[in-house]
């Protein structure tokens, strides 16, 4: 039997051995982790094929200023830091400074005894003594011993001797000192290392409000884990990644100076956001969006007298289950003599019943009520300016109006807006070009064509951005203003984000309207301002003195980015692909147009 039992307990201790054997070698993660060597040295730590060296603070200056530590923590070099608050008990350092006043008062007297002249060092430092004393007894302060040490890597000595060089002249110029852990290569580099050990114990005792300057995170961030890249946070070199839509409105405001390259930001926004599947509908009153619509293949739509688009401004939205229908033709109609006013210009009161009534008699004639059913009816069965105009020309006291709006309807301008319509916005990006359109009539194409994305955002709920590009042109009239600012309020509701783009900041906020917009954005991006200009958006966004002087030394794509209540520094970052495609430049413009007819040719 113990022969049995000793036999047993043998093949035991062999496997459990074999085990251990297996153990030992099977790689685990320390092992795949790990550098293949380490080699300490008296001044540095060979870890593989890197070098690394840990330098720590041993001096101060009297006064510590918030964010002094920044631009080691934003420093384009790779570097480990650690920072290591040790409290000490208010009790026993109470007592030490008892003793140190004592010793600083009885030298004061000593030199005072011997008619020396005042020492201000000795001076100053009973001042600080007593009120670091006061302040503790009252526990508005607290004491700390403070070890803040600095890890930099290199490939070689020479590498890494440069790159702490760069640290210590960043600190001493602020009057901080350094020294390098001589034979203390391992500890300081466990040190710094996320172990939380503090193997080199160096510090510096420091109460809480100069402890409180060295947090190292004092620059806003704005990255998202959903959205899209906007730019590069000019403080820090982090991502701007953002999600409009997760804000309580996805709209955005930009202002900028001709030349700032707002056009650029926007198309690649624009750009940005169809690859993540968010539709993109824009007004292009300068022709700047063709390139992008043709390269993503959207649907490019040319208003002009001349033009075979045409939009009916009497067209009527489908409406959902929810919905009122005489609520949406009463708002039709409001939007429609809004539309009105602009075309006719001034409109006394008198004249505004006039043609209150003649709309909804013009809907009436072919039997549209708030008792029809909308989505029954077909594009061609919703009435024309032709309709309105002979119902203003039988109308008593109307005559005058119908005389207004002829030209409309028989003059030049009859191809315009006097057609059913016959346009379709089903593809992801849709730009509505208004170039050709002539000055005075530029308003009201912007206002048309708001008037039937407003109609077909109702119509079809999706995400999308709606774009208006000089928006300042709209700004001019307050009926086109307020229908801008309508939509800016209304359009969250449809899953929708207005962005307005503006070069003329004064006409933009001086309408009573402007201010309104900006704060019913959630985003807003300003890029460099002119003089002029720069005082009223200071004003507008409570700028302070170094955001203005920013915004006027901006180079071009750089700004400031308003998320909300953060705002942070930008600087807008292209790719090579994206740049080709969104690019304003008329000299790389041609060059692209030069290479492309260049490369049709070689084809054929």
């Amino acid at each position: 039997m113990d022969l049995f039992n000793k036999k047993g307990k043998t093949e035991q201790d062999q496997v459990i051995l074999s085990e251990k054997y297996y153990q030992e070698g099977v790689a685990k993660l320390q092992d795949l982790i790990a550098p293949a060597a380490i080699k300490i040295l008296p001044q540095s730590i060979r870890l593989g094929e890197t070098l690394a060296k840990t330098i720590f603070v041993i001096s101060y200056p009297r006064y510590l200023h918030s964010n002094w530590f920044s631009p080691i923590i934003n420093i384009d070099m790779p570097i480990d830091i650690s920072m290591f608050v040790h409290p000490v008990e208010t009790y026993d350092i109470l007592k030490t400074l008892k003793k140190s006043a004592t010793q600083v008062q009885s030298q004061l007297h000593i030199e005072q005894e011997k008619g020396l002249i005042r020492d201000p060092t000795l001076e100053t430092a009973i001042q600080d003594i007593e009120e670091l004393r006061d302040k503790l007894q009252q526990g508005t302060e607290k004491f700390f011993r403070f070890g803040l040490y600095i890890t930099v890597y290199g490939q070689d000595e020479k590498d890494l001797e440069k790159a702490a060089k760069n640290i210590e002249s960043i600190l001493e110029a602020q009057l901080v000192y350094v020294k390098p852990a001589i034979f203390k290569t391992e500890q300081g580099f466990n040190s710094t290392i996320p172990l939380a050990n503090d193997e080199l114990n160096i510090g510096t005792n420091m109460n809480s409000a100069p402890l409180s300057t060295t947090f190292p995170f004092v620059s806003s961030s704005l990255s998202n884990d959903e959205g899209i890249l906007y730019g590069i946070n000019r403080h820090n070199n982090s991502l701007i990644l953002f999600d409009r839509f997760k804000m309580e409105n996805g709209n955005m405001v930009v202002f900028a100076k001709s030349g700032a390259g707002k056009s650029y930001t926007v198309k690649l926004e624009v750009l940005r956001s169809l690859m993540v599947g968010t539709d993109v509908i824009i007004i292009d009153p300068e022709n700047e969006y063709k390139h992008l619509c043709d390269t993503v293949g959207g649907s490019f739509v040319k208003i002009s007298l001349n033009s075979t688009n045409h939009l009916n401004p009497f067209d009527l939205p489908k409406i959902a289950e929810d919905e009122d229908p005489e609520d949406i033709l009463r708002n039709n109609i409001a939007s429609l003599l809004g539309l009105l006013h602009l075309m006719l210009g001034n409109i006394t009161p008198e004249e505004d019943s006039i043609l209150d009534r003649a709309v909804h008699e013009t809907y009436a004639i072919r039997d549209i009520t708030g008792q029809t059913d909308f989505n029954t009816l077909a594009k061609e069965a919703y009435p024309t300016m032709s309709d309105l105009y002979q119902v203003l020309r039988n109308m008593e006291g109307a005559e005058d109006l119908a005389i207004r709006l002829e030209k409309y309807t028989e003059g030049i301008f009859a191809g315009f807006l006097n057609n059913t319509t016959n346009i379709k916005v089903d593809n992801a990006l849709v730009v509505f070009n208004i170039r050709d359109m002539e000055e005075e009539l530029r308003p009201l194409a912007m206002y048309i064509v708001l008037q039937f994305i407003w109609n077909e955002m109702r119509t079809n709920l999706k995400k999308r951005i709606v774009l208006v590009d000089e928006a300042w042109v709209m700004m001019k009239y307050d009926d086109a203003a307020s229908f801008l600012f309508g939509i800016a309020k209304r359009c969250r509701k449809y899953y929708t984000g207005l962005t307005t783009i503006t070069q003329d900041v004064n006409d933009f906020l001086s309408s009573r309207y402007g201010k309104p917009i900006v704060t019913n954005s959630s985003i807003q991006l300003l890029l460099k301002q002119s003089p002029a200009a720069v005082d009223m958006i200071a004003e507008t966004f409570y700028l302070t003195d170094q955001e203005k002087f920013l915004l006027l030394e901006s180079n071009v794509g750089e700004g400031i980015f308003f998320a909300g209540t953060k705002h942070v520094a930008i600087k807008v970052i292209a790719s090579y692909s994206e740049d080709q495609i969104i690019t304003t430049d008329p000299a790389q413009m041609l060059e692209i147009e030069q290479a492309k007819r260049e490369f049709d040719d070689e084809e054929e």
